[in-house]
């Protein structure tokens, strides 16, 4: 089994604190009294509560989050082709306008003399 070791007397425990501190420079500091560290304490934040380990999701609820997802996606990538649908027309729908508005431009010039 374990054995333990006998404890120190305390007076060996308190030179060697001593020496501890006289090897740290702190030697000619004072201990603070009691009631001075414990107003002068930094309060710990509340421990976190660990939240148990989540349930096993049931095989609908899965289904699910994966058709929301595909959707998801499904709708971005039909945004994107859209988008390339309409950047490629976007030059032949300015000239088509261009065309008509200048024939109409011309029909108005031609009203107007």
């Amino acid at each position: 089994m374990d054995k333990h070791s006998p404890l120190p007397d305390s007076a060996h425990l308190l030179d060697d604190l001593e020496s501890i501190r006289q090897l740290l420079g702190d030697a000619d500091l004072q201990p603070p009294l009691l009631t001075e560290t414990v107003e002068q304490l930094p309060l710990l934040p509340d421990a976190p509560v660990t939240e148990a380990a989540a349930p096993e999701e049931d095989p609908q609820t899965r289904r699910q989050d994966t058709l929301l997802h595909l959707e998801s996606e499904l709708r971005a990538a039909a945004q994107m082709i859209m988008q390339d649908v309409i950047n490629d027309f976007t030059p032949h729908i300015e000239n088509e306008i261009k065309r008509r508005l200048d024939a109409r431009i011309e029909r108005l010039i031609k009203r107007s003399e």
